[in-house]
């Protein structure tokens, strides 16, 4: 089961840079990438709205107001700043140097997350060889840029 995982999630790696060019050619086509943004935000929530009648999944508003109003807003507003900050780069970076850049931020703070033990299940501490993934991984971003 955990290779199916690992697939879906390579999987959900993979479609960023598509996502990103993606968005990127709806920025330029009307000519705003603040409007793509909310367009692309509106577009997954009713995807979203499509979609949930289909999980067995159950919701109650009530728990909702007990939820730390970070958890409730971070997310949401992470991705706005993910989707324009990543839109407004990519024609400016590329999409390699951009998306390089995506993973090295991804890998960097979730090392750091799982060694400090915040928003995780389970600490693992940073060790010599994560060291040393973080190392490669910034050595491929250059690498990237440089060449």
């Amino acid at each position: 089961m955990k290779i199916a995982w690992l697939f879906v999630v390579f999987l959900c790696g993979a479609l960023l840079p598509l996502q990103g060019g993606l968005n990127a050619k709806l920025a330029k086509s009307i000519g705003s990438p603040v409007y793509a943004s909310m367009i692309c935000f509106i577009v997954g929530a009713l995807t979203m709205v499509l979609y949930v009648p289909f999980t067995k999944e159950t919701f109650s508003w009530q728990l909702l107001k007990g939820s730390d109003i970070t958890a409730v807003l971070g997310g949401g507003v992470i991705g706005a700043v993910f989707i324009t900050g990543s839109m407004l780069a990519l024609p400016r970076l590329g999409m390699a140097l951009t998306f390089g850049l995506v993973v090295a931020g991804q890998v960097i703070i979730s090392v750091l997350l799982d060694h400090f033990s915040l928003l995780v299940a389970a600490q693992h501490p940073v060790n010599i060889w994560r060291g040393l993934g973080m190392l490669l991984i910034i050595t491929g971003v250059a690498m990237v840029e440089k060449f």
